[in-house]
């Protein structure tokens, strides 16, 4: 710990300064995937219904696409720290991920699009917990909250410019949903270049080792637990766009090429709202995420409404739950798990994410079909069931000695599982397989 507050301002300025260079790159790679998918997704519930599929098979594959893009996790989070070939996952994960989406354009009967809407998924499920390991290691060196923050924000810009290229799409051509599709093969190959470019730039490291005490190499701290409730509550009240997508279809509030428009609106709001959250997070903590996630409570009695101005504020709040899961919620895992565990980490917390979402998504699709106002009560209900658990999280632990001092005030600095990584290598923060 001595070498990493001893090292010099330089150095350190560098490390900084590469780390920052990384997130904003593997965002931009991000920023091109989300045009591709989030742009498909804008216009995946249409898309299945006109090809025969009910409100319950919209939420059901939704649902379950999200079950398998998150369940597979453990595995690739596990696979990622077991083998250390973190850039190996990550490309597999988004060469599955973003080429599945043009195959949409050849679908013609819902099942197919069904399955190629879950394949999508499953190439996420492979690349994230990798990706996030790699990143979680980058922002110990620019905040955890505020480098994921950059990393969403940046996340956000392609899923706002996706779904207004299908929109335009959609307006030029009326129904052409399968052109929609087949252009989004153009930023799917930009992604994967972008991502070839930051795996050339930055290497793994293979002087890494972590220095976390041993202690917490034994397992999650129950704490982590709990956060993972809290995280599975709210994923089970999340209804998917794709449902929210299909209510605006069925009930006509909008034409169908202004539907993609509208997502396009909650991806602005992702993104912005993401900055904000992550760099709150740094100075307060989980009490942003407590906050949030008390205001996207209410974007379901809104969104679901048949009015469309109370519809453009239930759009808004859902933006902000999504840049708090896709920002902060991310961003928690890195202060609650050693390092060299983070692959496994999130690869457990976005299995218990998904496997709320599919539950919930089934549910909150069965409940469409029987009575909007049950899903409403539904969704409000298990998001609001977080806020306690959160609660618990956010109180600092208390020792049979007394209150626990915080570090800052008591002088000494949090282990970070960093410190090992020599200040003078200029681009190799990132972990890698060990020499030993």
């Amino acid at each position: 710990m001595a070498e990493c507050s001893e090292a010099p301002a330089n150095e350190r300025g560098v490390l900084r300064s590469n780390a920052l260079q990384f997130v904003v790159l593997m965002g931009v790679v991000s920023l091109f995937a989300d045009v591709t998918y989030e742009g498909a997704r804008s216009i995946t519930g249409p898309f299945l219904q006109i090809l025969g599929a009910s409100a319950f098979w919209v939420g059901a594959v939704a649902g379950f696409g999200e079950l398998v893009g998150y369940a597979l996790r453990l595995v690739s989070g596990y696979i990622s720290d077991r083998t250390r070939r973190y850039w190996t996952v990550t490309f597999i994960g988004y060469g599955v991920n973003l080429l599945a989406v043009p195959l949409l354009a050849f679908a013609g009967r819902w099942e197919v699009a069904a399955a190629l809407i879950i394949l999508e998924r499953f190439g996420k499920a492979i690349r994230t917990p990798a990706r996030d390991a790699m990143l979680s290691h980058a922002t110990e060196h620019i905040g955890h909250g505020w480098g994921f923050g950059i990393h969403e924000a940046l996340d956000s810009i392609g899923g706002v410019s996706g779904p207004l290229v299908v929109a335009a799409i959609l307006y030029l051509r009326k129904g052409a949903y399968q052109t929609g599709f087949a252009v989004l093969l153009v930023p799917a190959l930009v992604a994967l270049a972008m991502l070839v470019c930051a795996r050339r730039l930055y290497p793994p490291a293979s002087e890494y080792k972590s220095k976390t005490p041993k202690l917490a190499t034994r397992g999650f701290e129950r704490t982590y637990w709990i956060y993972l409730a809290a995280v599975a509550c709210v994923a089970a009240g999340y209804a998917d766009w794709a449902l929210i997508a299909y209510h605006m279809g069925k009930t006509k509030m909008v034409p169908p090429e202004w539907i993609p428009i509208y997502y396009a609106i909650a991806m602005l709001v992702n993104g912005t709202a993401a900055l904000v959250l992550g760099r709150l997070f740094d100075r307060v903590g989980v009490a942003v995420l407590i906050v949030s996630v008390v205001l996207s409570t209410f974007f379901a009695p809104l969104a679901f409404s048949t009015s469309h101005d109370l519809a453009i504020a239930g759009i808004i709040l859902w933006g902000v739950g999504m840049a708090a899961e896709g920002s902060v919620m991310r961003a928690v895992i890195a202060k609650l798990v050693p390092s060299e565990k983070r692959g496994a980490a999130y690869g457990v917390f976005n299995t218990g994410y998904g496997v709320a979402w599919f539950a919930g998504s089934a549910a909150m699709g069965a409940l469409y079909d029987w009575s909007v106002t049950a899903l409403i009560v539904f969704s409000m209900a298990m998001q609001l069931a977080a806020i306690p658990l959160l609660y618990i999280v956010k109180r600092p632990p208390v020792s049979p000695a007394g209150p626990t001092i915080p570090a800052e005030k008591s002088g000494v600095i949090p282990l970070t599982g960093l410190e090992s990584v020599p200040f003078a290598t200029r681009r190799n923060f990132l972990p890698g397989r060990s020499s030993a």
